[in-house]
């Protein structure tokens, strides 16, 4: 990949760049394409050297699913009063390093620096990594499985969590020590059965959203 003299990427970089798939390029390329608006609608990712830039457009099973988790996670924290605040689709960047963009982020807890409303990317040497993040993918829930994993491993996120579209399976997994291992309760939501989030996707088909709310409510009060 190359990028022209005045720090903006050429022509033939915009013709052949693969999207949906990482690519090798310098952070500085990264930038650039960060920035450019032919891919003002695209989610961004950087690690290691390779960027991957989605454009896949999203369907309503995404966006659906998208707003039911968040409905569950933050119901669930507002039962148990625990403090959360949620960013969708935002990009969390640490210069030079690294940058992702996924579907939900949550701060989970006090004492966090939680970044204030501005249009840039959130500043990892500033504020904290959220404690939770959320992918959901059909085509690209194998890369979720994978590269993003190891992103979110050494980004400093506590837990994340992919929805499998394919088969509406939601994969949680605890990170501790630049590792991760799968969970069937959240650790940063204590008690949180990650099936109880799987059923509430599963009644979406066919109940609306004040119905989920309340099953959603009155399960968490119970627990």
């Amino acid at each position: 990949m190359m990028i022209s003299s005045d720090g903006h990427r050429g022509t033939a970089l915009v013709n052949s760049l693969a999207t949906d798939t990482w690519v090798k390029a310098s952070w500085e390329e990264f930038i650039a394409l960060a920035g450019d608006p032919a891919y003002l609608d695209g989610r961004f990712y950087y690690h290691q050297g390779l960027l991957r830039i989605e454009m896949s457009p999203l369907g309503p099973r995404h966006g659906r699913q998208n707003s039911i988790i968040s409905k569950a996670v933050s119901l669930f924290a507002t039962i148990k009063n625990v403090r959360i605040v949620e960013f969708a689709n935002t990009s969390f960047r640490k210069a030079g390093i690294g940058e992702f963009q996924p579907d939900l982020a949550f701060y989970i807890g006090s004492g966090l620096r939680v970044p204030p409303q501005t249009d840039a990317p959130i500043d990892l040497e500033e504020y904290d990594p959220p404690t939770l993040v959320v992918e959901l993918g059909s085509i690209s829930v194998s890369d979720d499985l994978g590269r993003k994993r190891l992103l979110y491993e050494q980004s400093g996120v506590e837990e994340y969590w992919v929805n499998d579209l394919n088969v509406e399976e939601v994969i949680a997994f605890a990170i501790a020590d630049g590792r991760s291992g799968r969970v069937s309760k959240s650790l940063v939501l204590p008690e949180l059965a990650i099936a109880l989030v799987e059923e509430a996707i599963k009644r979406s088909h066919l109940e609306d959203d004040t119905k989920i709310n309340l099953w959603l409510l009155k399960t968490f009060s119970q627990g």
